[in-house]
């Protein structure tokens, strides 16, 4: 629920365009608060648009929620799915695996998020992420899977001072793909994986260099014109 008002969010926009149009090689999708997502997308940006949450059906009585095609409508072309917060507050995985149908469906892009929320025993959590995926990407065709993007949000690290060490992310993204390739096969090679806990300019690069991903997803570092900037600047050094 950040920025909290449309004036704030527009001055954030400006910023977040002129650090993206200097940032070679960077692709950037905002996720503002859906009240604010029409007014924000009005015009031509290099900058594209995601809606934070929304419904897997297409109308109905929903009171407070937003169907995918009037995310479109607004201008999305992107959506957050299964996010750990979306999750903690009751998303199950079967509404993730409906929602990221009906995404594909209507012709958004799912950002879909799948992570552990700790680290106890030998390898639980990988069965963990690892039927995260199987549910999620159920109804998944091979030919759709690049059209999702998946991100890896390892909880036990968003708002911490630890943060994920590059080669721990390499060896989850590996998994993520050997876990891909039970349904998919070799298209699995292809997917995009981001990565989404605690991100900064600090780390970024060697996330890049080291984690096998492509990207991430940016929480509180996006907040502030100037971290975001930052930020951008370091993906677009590595």
């Amino acid at each position: 629920m950040n920025p909290p008002t449309l004036k704030d969010a527009k001055k954030l926009l400006a910023e977040t365009k002129k650090a993206a149009a200097s940032a070679r090689g960077v692709d950037v999708v905002v996720a503002p608060p859906v009240v604010f997502l029409r007014a924000l997308a009005e015009g031509r940006s290099r900058v594209s648009f995601a809606i934070q949450h929304a419904h897997f059906d297409v109308g109905g009585a929903h009171t407070g929620e937003t169907s995918m095609q009037q995310a479109r409508d607004a201008k999305a072309s992107y959506v957050i799915i299964g996010h750990a917060e979306r999750r903690e507050a009751g998303e199950t995985d079967e509404d993730v695996r409906k929602k990221v149908k009906v995404a594909l469906d209507v012709g958004l892009t799912p950002i879909l998020c799948v992570g552990e929320k700790s680290r106890e025993g030998e390898g639980e959590h990988l069965d963990f992420v690892r039927e995260q995926l199987r549910v999620a990407l159920a109804d998944v065709e091979q030919k759709q899977l690049t059209k999702v993007i998946i991100v890896y949000e390892p909880l036990w690290t968003i708002g911490k001072s630890t943060t994920m060490q590059p080669r721990d992310m390499h060896e989850m993204a590996i998994f993520i793909r050997k876990a891909l390739m039970e349904k998919f096969g070799d298209a699995a090679h292809r997917a995009v994986i981001l990565y989404g806990g605690s991100v900064d300019a600090s780390n970024a690069g060697a996330m890049l260099r080291e984690g096998e991903v492509k990207g991430f997803l940016v929480g509180r570092a996006s907040w502030s014109g100037k971290t975001f900037t930052e930020l951008l600047q370091a993906i677009s050094k590595a």
